[in-house]
């Protein structure tokens, strides 16, 4: 059974930092893209950033420079490191395998 589990969510300040953690089960971890998405309420979910098989990493426009995604393959954790975080970035964010298999998030909240 597929299991995505996300972790490391909170409060934090304007400019301050968090590290989002998704331990998987159920899966051969490392030969999958591996996604992190977020969503506000009463909008889409949004891409955020993604680690292929071989470590290629890709970020939205809105995140880049700020947040990193990296991956344990032998713990099977994604890891997305959070910093100089704005109050827009405010949202559940959510682990996904491929886009097929999702997580049930964690909130991020980003506020003074």
């Amino acid at each position: 059974q597929v299991q995505l589990v996300e972790s490391g969510g909170g409060l934090v300040q304007p400019g301050g930092s968090l590290r989002l953690s998704c331990a998987v089960s159920g899966f051969t971890f490392s030969g999958y893209t591996m996604h992190w998405f977020r969503q506000v309420q009463g909008k889409e979910r949004e891409f955020v950033a993604r680690i292929t098989s071989d470590d290629s990493t890709a970020y939205a426009d809105s995140v880049k420079g700020r947040f990193t995604i990296s991956k344990d393959n032998f713990n099977e954790i994604v890891y997305l490191q959070m910093n100089n975080l704005r109050p827009e970035d405010t949202a559940v964010y959510y682990c996904s395998r491929s886009q097929i298999d999702w997580g049930k998030g964690t909130l991020v909240t980003v506020s003074s």
